[in-house]
């Protein structure tokens, strides 16, 4: 079954389980082939034959404050918000948004004089979602009108009737 495409506006907020980080702000970037992640502290280990990339999450934003370290990565080479190349390591993890899990690759980069910490881009938005710049948090609004008809469905909390 083909999923639905959903409206998303050119903020939002997210979860991203797998790294212990909810309730994230994202900006959507349709100018960016790659989601981006903004992180510190990215450094290659060597543990004898194996090479782990670790790395921390902005914890100012919210973020665990504590090292993370995968053993699946790339790195390829980005053309910055500038225009200047330049080397980046890419991971993958599960994002959370419109109720939705999906897997997807960010690259991990410096976005510490950037309002938001995270930043979506083609590859995770094509297929799922139409952007409309004037709108904003949708998935956060739709995620809490979930919750609230979830909270007046009489199936949903069944009553217990006392004689």
């Amino acid at each position: 079954m083909k999923k639905k495409i959903e409206l998303i506006g050119a903020t939002d907020i997210v979860d991203l389980p797998e790294l212990a980080w909810y309730n994230v702000p994202v900006r959507v970037d349709s100018g960016a082939t790659t989601s981006s992640i903004h992180c510190a502290r990215v450094r290659l280990i060597k543990d004898g034959d194996e090479t782990r990339l670790c790395f921390y999450l902005d914890a100012k934003k919210g973020a665990p404050q504590q090292s993370f370290s995968v053993s699946e990565f790339k790195e390829t080479v980005v053309r910055n918000s500038s225009g200047k190349e330049e080397k980046r390591y890419v991971i993958k993890t599960q994002i959370i948004i419109f109720g939705r899990k999906i897997r997807t690759e960010f690259s991990l980069a410096n976005r510490k004089k950037m309002s938001y910490p995270i930043l979506l881009g083609r590859k995770l938005l094509k297929g799922r979602f139409l952007i409309d710049v004037s709108q904003k948090d949708l998935s956060a609004k739709h995620n809490a009108e979930k919750a609230r008809h979830k909270s007046h469905d009489p199936e949903a909390s069944p009553t217990l009737l006392i004689h």
